[in-house]
């Protein structure tokens, strides 16, 4: 891993860039409700202030990586840490619900730097190293998981802005680090050819692409899965197991622990051993039960070793970006993975309005719908992706 770092500086940017929006994610998660109920907001419009992210995401993504394929990633990933920045100092010192919206609109609007990141790690790994760097990004979120509740559980006491003005003082230091010392790495800009900016047809035909189309449901699927196990499982402490924020936000970070860890060590090793098939099917099959145990047994202990679970086997979107880029020209890096990012959007879009809606009847059944989607998403797995021979080759000859 070290080696990985060294001979390329540029995922060291590129996993600061992900532990900026994990931290983003990681303090919203556990004040943003609290806070804009200050402002008079019922559950109904704080679920569409949730939503509002994720809907922006979803509209903007292909646009960013179409932009980063064509004028370079440098400049698409400052604009858009930048709107980040801008949009925790909106929502810190908002003198009305209306700017939370805005907020939120903005930082959704303008967070395609994760995809355009996943396209510099494309640019300037080979396939042996692909994995990893993918790996890294998802090593740097969990990272961000861990500081992001851990911020939020230590300042939020002293103000409810302040873990919004830390998140804007972090994403802040991050513009500066990638205007100061992130090369351009997109040597094809001038080979990408003509197209619409903004595709539904595209996206739509995507889905039959022989190469990738599965894959993107696949995509799809677990973010819908995640999705509402990040919408249902703080309802679920609350009301079933009686945990406090305090503590809800103490297993966030234990989830964020294990997480990094997992993808810093374990991914590495699963793909050696079982290469990336295998991988990808124990992980859906581990996702799956663990949902399922959380629905059946309404146990602290069960709750914690689900959750203790879910952080170690949670490396499936990192193996899914490295099917993607493998199938794919290396001049449309950017497209796929915002392309990718789209699909995500949607899933994390429907996760909690349909997690929502399931809450109403009994609070436990979006954790037996995610057994299910993850289930799905094991038997799709088997069609969609195929042994990646060579880059399983390549782990095991950088890992003997």
């Amino acid at each position: 891993m070290r080696k990985l770092f060294v001979g390329n500086r540029n995922l060291a940017i590129i996993a600061l860039i992900a532990i900026v929006n994990a931290l983003g994610y990681g303090i919203v998660i556990p004040v943003l409700y609290s806070y804009s109920v200050k402002f008079g907001l019922t559950d109904f419009q704080n679920g569409l202030l949730f939503a509002l992210f994720s809907l922006c995401q979803f509209l903007s993504t292909p646009i960013i990586g179409r932009f980063s394929d064509k004028l370079g990633r440098r400049p698409l990933l400052i604009a858009s840490l930048a709107g980040t920045t801008l949009s925790f100092f909106i929502m810190a010192f908002a003198p009305s619900a209306a700017f939370l919206f805005i907020a939120r609109a903005l930082d959704g609007l303008t967070a395609g730097n994760i995809p355009v990141a996943s396209a510099v790690i494309s640019d300037t790994t080979t396939g042996a190293d692909r994995a990893k760097g993918f790996g890294i990004i998802g090593a740097s979120f969990s990272l961000g998981m861990i500081l992001g509740p851990a911020i939020s559980a230590l300042s939020v006491g002293i103000s409810p802005a302040l873990p919004f003005i830390i998140a804007g003082a972090i994403s802040a230091i991050s513009v500066v680090v990638t205007v100061l010392y992130l090369p351009e790495t997109n040597t094809h800009s001038k080979e990408i050819q003509h197209a619409k900016m903004f595709d539904f047809s595209r996206l739509f035909h995507a889905l039959i692409d022989k190469r990738i189309g599965l894959v993107l449901v696949l995509s799809l699927l677990n973010a819908f899965g995640f999705a509402m196990l990040i919408y249902a499982y703080q309802p679920y402490a609350t009301k079933i197991l009686s945990l406090n924020s305090q503590q809800i936000a103490l297993l966030f970070v234990m989830f964020g622990v294990l997480g990094m860890l997992s993808q810093l060590f374990i991914l590495s090793q699963m793909i050696k051993r079982f290469g990336i098939e295998r991988s990808l099917s124990f992980s859906l099959i581990g996702m799956s039960i663990t949902f399922l145990a959380i629905h059946l047994f309404h146990s602290l202990a069960v709750f914690i070793g689900a959750s203790i679970v879910m952080g170690l086997v949670n490396v499936i979107q990192p193996l899914i970006q490295t099917v993607l880029a493998r199938d794919t020209d290396q001049n449309s890096q950017g497209s796929l993975q915002g392309l990718n990012a789209s699909y995500m959007s949607i899933g994390q879009i429907l996760g909690p309005i349909i997690g929502g809606t399931l809450a109403t009847f009994e609070i436990t059944y979006p954790f037996l719908l995610g057994s299910i989607i993850f289930i799905i998403c094991f038997f799709i797995s088997i069609k969609a992706v195929k042994p990646l021979q060579k880059i399983e080759q390549a782990f095991e000859t950088q890992n003997p």
